[in-house]
């Protein structure tokens, strides 16, 4: 099944809202991070799994990773094939997400805040600082400008296919795209509100990135 941008947008922003942020906002009063994520299944774009952060019993369940493991966790018989289910971030996936998308088989994924969205709306800048620190290499004949310029990972590869809810917002015309775009500053809204609360008590919760 091959779904508009609008429809995909609906999931999206209907997930987000009604399951992803409750399920943040808890999170984010224990400590946690904003970042939450959910898995749809491609025939007919229902959820099969949403979760949120939960650093705070380990530094390695980001949204994402907590998504997956959630995921894997159903019975078999339950669980579609990942290549058959679509994978939405509410942000853009660090490293350790974009791996555990990768190993665990997923074709695609869609997030909501870019990287930029995150270091500066967020106050979080370890996704871009780990990628520029550890993975981004400059080659001996690549000029400082040019290095600069370097996108921080392939978005279309063998293993999967990236787009942001942007993207998706810019296929839209008219009303429908005006819809999409209020829709998005209202969840924007409810983030820098959760942002608020994880930012007043940044740090206590024993994170090692916090």
């Amino acid at each position: 099944m091959t779904w508009t941008s609008s429809q995909l947008l609906d999931a999206f922003l209907t997930t987000t809202s009604e399951k992803i942020i409750p399920l943040t906002a808890q999170g984010v009063a224990s400590g946690s991070k904003v970042f939450g994520a959910a898995i749809f299944r491609k025939s007919d774009l229902s959820v099969v799994v949403v979760a949120s952060n939960h650093e705070t019993s380990s530094p390695l369940l980001h949204g994402e990773i907590n998504c997956i493991q959630h995921f894997y966790a159903l019975p078999a018989d339950q669980r579609p094939p990942p290549k058959e289910c679509i994978f939405f971030a509410t942000h853009e996936p660090c490293s350790l997400c974009l791996s555990g998308i990768t190993w665990s088989g997923f074709d695609n994924h869609y997030f909501l805040f870019t990287y930029e969205d995150t270091r500066d709306a967020f106050n979080i800048p370890h996704d871009i600082r780990i990628l520029e620190e550890v993975f981004k290499v400059p080659t001996p004949s690549e000029s400082s400008e040019d290095f600069a310029k370097r996108p921080l990972y392939n978005k279309s590869n063998a293993f999967w296919t990236a787009r942001s809810v942007a993207d998706l917002v810019g296929d839209l015309t008219g009303e429908d795209k005006q819809q999409m775009e209020d829709r998005v500053n209202k969840i924007k809204e409810d983030y820098n509100g959760l942002s608020g609360v994880y930012q007043g008590g940044k740090g206590g919760a024993g994170i090692p990135l916090a």
